[in-house]
């Protein structure tokens, strides 16, 4: 499988999304000791400590479309490893909360370019047959990087005593370096070279290798969508453009109103919330996390199958169950088993669900002439209310002022409204993408149709990955 050039680019470009999940949860073994090591007050350690990454995600998702589009997918996929090599490296040295939250934000800037340019890149090299597939492997290495930072951190645990968290956080330099390397080995994006360079050889080599039948075809067709556009077209905020960026932001907005990194980044503390002690619930934050990869190979198998918008309703319907469940054991005092169950249920949905369509959907209802923007707009989205969410969680979970600090069962029903909202707009609203090539997508999506399923097209390469 490995000798598949377009499975081999994609899984590299992919990796930056290990390295986005296990920078995610990996502050979770950081979060008690450097609040009692720093003696933070709640809203220092949520701004600074907790949810200063995510603002430097925040910024770097704003600004990495400008990047992306200027000197093309490799060499910013290049430069967000060596991101995040030093902030991996200065985190675990800091002596400071400040040099510790400047850092943070450095590795946060490196995650936001990473979620623009990582799923564009694998958008622009896929076929139709597999660009579902290969643009979720972004969000497989997301999990599968969760897993091992939750791993990391219970094995870690007590390494260098009550300065084990520094070895947490600074284990990460490994895999950040591994990337950086692997990641000069990749080629230029066919899309951009022909779009922004100009550069058709180059493009028609690269499209050869991947196995695209007509490479000459594709050019036309690229050429012939870039020859329509006028600059009021080439605006990202436009009235052309305003379904595309309507459903970014919906499909962005419902995935954070989830709470799924209100769980990931304070498991442990919700786990002893349900009775399990500090060991315990490190131990089952695991499990969380096994559950998330297992169900995100479900749905990275589904996703060119049964298509994005019939797993959305899967996960929408698991959320509601699974949320209404978790509040109702918290409000009655169920037993953690049983709590823990209902918590499993929901990663599960998530990761069939919205985990796995995502980064893919955003990625493919752009067009050409936009798609770093689009992209960088999705992103900036699901950025800015996990970074809220984070920034305010200590106020709701705090054990002295937390507002919910003696029960949060609130907190999981606000979310399990939220998604009976998200199932609607799935509904109603959601087109499905499976199947269609990227330029036959801009033609559907920035019409007038309102259809929500779009007539697919014949692939015209080889998939990347062998058909079942």
């Amino acid at each position: 499988m490995f000798r598949n050039k377009l499975f081999q680019w994609s899984i590299v470009a992919a990796l930056a999304g290990f390295i986005f999940g296990f920078d995610t949860v990996v502050i979770s073994g950081a979060n008690l000791p450097t609040r009692n090591l720093w003696h933070t007050s709640p809203l220092f350690h949520g701004f600074f400590i907790m949810s200063m990454a995510l603002w430097g995600t925040l910024a770097g998702s704003v600004f990495g479309g400008i990047p992306t589009e200027k000197f093309g997918r490799k060499k910013v996929l290049t430069w967000i490893g060596v991101l995040f090599l030093v902030s991996a490296i200065g985190t675990a040295l800091a002596q400071d909360p400040y040099t510790f939250s400047f850092f943070r934000f450095m590795g946060g800037v490196g995650i936001g370019v990473s979620s623009v340019v990582a799923p564009t890149y694998i958008s622009e090299i896929s076929t139709p047959a597999t660009r579902g597939r290969l643009g979720a492997m972004y969000q497989f290495n997301i999990v599968f990087g969760i897993l091992i930072a939750f791993l990391s951190n219970y094995f870690l645990q007590g390494v260098g005593g009550v300065n084990d968290w520094r070895w947490m956080l600074g284990v990460l330099a490994i895999p950040s370096l591994l990337y950086t390397l692997l990641v000069m080995g990749v080629p230029e994006s066919p899309r951009w070279l022909v779009t922004r360079k100009g550069d058709h050889k180059k493009a028609r080599e690269i499209m050869e290798v991947i196995g695209v039948e007509d490479p000459e075809k594709e050019i036309r067709l690229m050429l012939e969508a870039q020859g329509q556009n006028t600059p009021s077209k080439t605006q990202f905020f436009n009235r052309r453009n305003s379904r595309l960026i309507w459903l970014a932001f919906m499909i962005a907005f419902f995935n954070q109103l989830s709470g799924i990194n209100f769980i990931l980044y304070y498991a442990p503390e919700i786990l002893m919330r349900i009775g399990l002690g500090t060991a315990d619930s490190l131990l089952n934050s695991i499990a969380i996390g096994s559950t998330n990869l297992v169900f995100t190979f479900a749905g990275l198998y589904l996703i060119d199958r049964i298509g994005r918008r019939q797993l959305m309703i899967i996960g929408s319907i698991g959320y509601i169950i699974s949320l209404g469940m978790v509040a109702w054991c918290f409000a009655n005092n169920a037993s953690p088993v049983l709590l823990m169950v209902f918590l499993l249920l929901f990663i599960a949905s998530h990761a069939i669900g919205q985990g796995a369509v995502i980064w893919v959907f955003i990625s493919e209802i752009f067009p050409n002439r936009i798609r770093a923007a689009g992209q960088s707009f999705g992103a900036s989205v699901h950025w800015v209310f996990a970074a809220l969410i984070t920034l305010v969680t200590p106020y709701f979970l705090d054990s002295k002022f937390g507002i919910f600090k003696d029960n949060p069962w609130p907190i999981f029903a606000f979310f399990g409204a939220l998604m009976v909202l998200q199932l609607l707009w799935v509904v109603t609203s959601m087109p499905e993408t499976k199947g269609s090539s990227l330029e036959e997508l801009e033609k559907k999506l920035s019409g007038s149709t309102t259809d929500r399923e779009l007539k697919p097209v014949p692939p015209l390469g080889k998939p990347g990955i062998a058909e079942n």
